[in-house]
C-alpha cells in the first residue's frame, strides 16, 4: 500500500518562501528614499510602458518589484480601495496606513491559502505636510509590513544597495542630490554596468523615477522624464536637445512662468506646483488638475486602474 504525500506546515511554508525570494530576486531593484520635499521612487526599469512605480491617490504612491501581473493587480485594487474609501467616508480617511494594512491581508491569504504565493515585493508611500510626517511601508509576500525610516530597497541585489544608501544617505537633500545618490546605488549593484567599470552611471533610458512633492495642494504624484530627468542626471545630450528652445525665449526650467515639457514637480513655482512640467493633455503635470471636493470620488482621475497615469 502507497503511503499519501505528506510535508509538514513548516516545510510548505519554507518552501513557499523560498520560491517567492528567488523569483524576486530576478528582477531588478526599486529603491524609495525620503527627501526634502518628499518622497522620490527610482527604478531600474528599461520599459516605458511596463511601469513598477505608480499613483494610488492624491498623497499616496506605490513601487514594486516582481512578477508584473501580479502586482499590477494588486495595484489596480489599491486604486480601488482608495477610492471607494474616499467616495464613501471623506478623502482624508484614505491613508497609507490603510492601503498598507489591506495589502498585508491580501498577500498573507495568498501566501497561506494558495499552493503558490505571488512573486512580489511592495512599498506603500505617503508624503506629508512635513519630513517628519512622511510614511514608507515596506510589504513582503507573506503579508508582512513594516514601516521604514528614510529609504526602502526592493528586488535585484538589494542588499548591495542597501548597504550603498546606508552608506551615502542624508536626510534633508534636495531632489537632484537624493536622485544621484539612489542612481549611483543602483548602479553599483546593476548586471547592466558591470561591464563598464567604476563610476558609471545607469542612462535616463533605464530609469523609471517619480515623486510625491509635498508642496502640490492635491495630487502629489508626478513622474520625472525626458530632459528633466536628463538635465537632473547632468546629461549633457539633454541640456542640447533644449538650447534651441531656449533660444527662442523659452524660460530655464527652474523658473515656473514656462517650464519645459517633462519638468518634475520641484523644479517649479512652490506657489503654483500645478504649472511644474509636462505636456498638454498628458495628464503629467499639465497644469491645474481640477478634482472633486472632499467626500465626492477618488484621488485619481481614471476609474479604477488609476487612469494610465501609472500602469
Amino acid at each position: 500500500m502507497t503511503m499519501p504525500y505528506y510535508a509538514s506546515p513548516e516545510q510548505l511554508m519554507r518552501d513557499r518562501s523560498e520560491y517567492a525570494r528567488k523569483g524576486i530576486s530576478r528582477g531588478r531593484s526599486v529603491a524609495v528614499l525620503t527627501y526634502a520635499d518628499g518622497v522620490l521612487f527610482i527604478a531600474e526599469n528599461p520599459s516605458s510602458t511596463l511601469h513598477k512605480v505608480g499613483e494610488i491617490y492624491d498623497r499616496i504612491g506605490f513601487a514594486a518589484v516582481g512578477r508584473y501581473s501580479e502586482f499590477e493587480s494588486l495595484r489596480v485594487a489599491g486604486v480601488r480601495l482608495a477610492d471607494v474609501r474616499g467616495y464613501s467616508y471623506n478623502r482624508r480617511d484614505v491613508t497609507g496606513r490603510v492601503i498598507a494594512n489591506a495589502y498585508a491581508q491580501t498577500l498573507g491569504e495568498i501566501f497561506t491559502q494558495q499552493t503558490k504565493p505571488f512573486e512580489v515585493e511592495l512599498c506603500v508611500a505617503e508624503v506629508g505636510e512635513t519630513p517628519e510626517a512622511d510614511q514608507l511601508y515596506r510589504l513582503t509576500f507573506d503579508g508582512s509590513v513594516v514601516d521604514e525610516p528614510d529609504f526602502i530597497v526592493m528586488g535585484g541585489q538589494a542588499d548591495a544597495v542597501t548597504g550603498h544608501l546606508r552608506d551615502h544617505f542624508r536626510a534633508g537633500l534636495d531632489l537632484r542630490d537624493a536622485l544621484m545618490v539612489g542612481v549611483r546605488a543602483l548602479s553599483a549593484s546593476s548586471p547592466a554596468m558591470s561591464g563598464n567599470g567604476d563610476g558609471g552611471l545607469l542612462p535616463a533610458t533605464q530609469l523609471e523615477v517619480a515623486v510625491l512633492d509635498r508642496r502640490r495642494p492635491k495630487r502629489a504624484f508626478r513622474r520625472v522624464v525626458g530632459a528633466a530627468l536628463g538635465s537632473l542626471l547632468g546629461d549633457r545630450s539633454a541640456g542640447d536637445a533644449t538650447a534651441e528652445q531656449a533660444a527662442e525665449g523659452a524660460t530655464h526650467a527652474h523658473t515656473p512662468s514656462a517650464p519645459q515639457p517633462g519638468t518634475p514637480a520641484g523644479l517649479g513655482d512652490p506657489a503654483a506646483p500645478d504649472t511644474a512640467g509636462g505636456t498638454a493633455g498628458s495628464g503629467e503635470g499639465a497644469g491645474p488638475q481640477p478634482g472633486p471636493a472632499d467626500g465626492e470620488g477618488g484621488g485619481t482621475d481614471g476609474g479604477a486602474d488609476g487612469g494610465g497615469r501609472s500602469s
